[in-house]
């Protein structure tokens, strides 16, 4: 997690010093980077059931950003198009972000939180969406987060019975 947050303060201070388009590169870069790091963390804690939680909750965020873009086709800031509302790149983000702190706690989200709204700043930033465009991308990808995603439980507890035995399997994940 350390060198997670390294690459994080090393990748914001990098833009902070940057030109325009170095802000508008991190929130690219960021909007693929955090969903794959959440994705990651299921086989980094061996969690197939948090896997299959982010696989319905990136599906439900996907669908209802696009579906969105598509039905209301609001103007970018910039001119550049219709689909400003609502930013995928905020839903992406926070939808890993909330995700992350969901499933595995305050110390995986704390720091993908801070990417997120880092990510959101660079769109606005860049010109690409409006404040409520990016408000509106992470109200969908934290929601589409918290209505599939449950805690990581560390410790489970199974009841075994036989014929002759009564007992319980008590595993510790970490």
């Amino acid at each position: 997690m350390k060198k997670i947050i390294t690459a994080l303060l090393l990748l914001f201070s990098i833009s902070a010093f940057a030109g325009e388009d170095s802000v508008d590169t991190s929130g690219d870069v960021l909007r693929a980077l955090l969903p794959a790091l959440a994705y990651g963390a299921t086989f980094y804690k061996d969690d197939a059931e948090g896997r299959m939680q982010f696989y319905k909750s990136f599906a439900l965020n996907a669908v209802a950003t696009y579906g969105l873009k598509e039905t209301v086709k609001k103007e970018r800031p910039d001119g550049s198009g219709d689909d400003a509302f609502p930013s995928g790149h905020a839903s992406m983000s926070f939808q890993a972000a909330a995700f992350l702190q969901k499933r595995y706690g305050y110390v995986y989200g704390v720091p993908a939180y801070a990417a997120a709204a880092y990510t959101g700043w660079t769109r606005i930033y860049s010109d690409e969406h409006t404040e409520s465009d990016v408000l509106a991308g992470a109200v969908i990808g934290v929601g589409s987060a918290l209505l599939f995603t449950r805690e990581f439980e560390k410790v489970t507890v199974t009841p075994i019975a036989g014929k002759n035995f009564y007992g319980a399997n008590v595993s510790v994940k970490w």
